[in-house]
């Protein structure tokens, strides 16, 4: 791995997750000098003026990992199970499949072929956010 310009070394473990038309989260697992790891959890949304995004960016070390996560579980649960029992929470996954089928499809006519989602974590550096 070759260290980056900020002196920590090049992402270890990435995934993107897009929320909607406008908002998408990266989970990024970095690895320091010191052969410790941590992770990045970036939010970025689309402005709504067009140009560029917005970012937010949290740092998760390890010695949160269960605390943050029990809070997280703890705070979707009481949403899932005493606010909105009722809700349908796989609504929003089956709006999105629908959304990137027909994305894809709209890709593929206007290509001439399946395109594929090039994004890569190096390139968010180079985003304009």
């Amino acid at each position: 791995m070759e260290k980056g310009k900020s002196g920590h070394l090049d992402n270890v473990f990435s995934q993107k997750v897009n929320a909607g038309k406008r908002r998408t989260y990266f989970f990024d697992v970095k690895e320091t000098q010191g052969e410790d790891f941590y992770v990045t959890i970036t939010e970025s949304t689309r402005r709504s003026d067009g140009n560029g995004y917005n970012r937010h960016k949290i740092f998760l070390y390890k010695e949160d990992f269960n605390r943050f996560q029990e809070g997280l579980d703890n705070a979707i649960n009481h949403i899932k199970t005493e606010l909105l029992p009722d809700y349908d929470y796989e609504e929003f996954d089956r709006k999105h499949e629908e959304w990137e089928k027909e994305n894809k499809d709209n890709e593929s006519h206007e290509d001439g072929e399946t395109s594929t989602d090039s994004f890569s974590p190096d390139s968010a550096d180079e985003m304009e956010w």
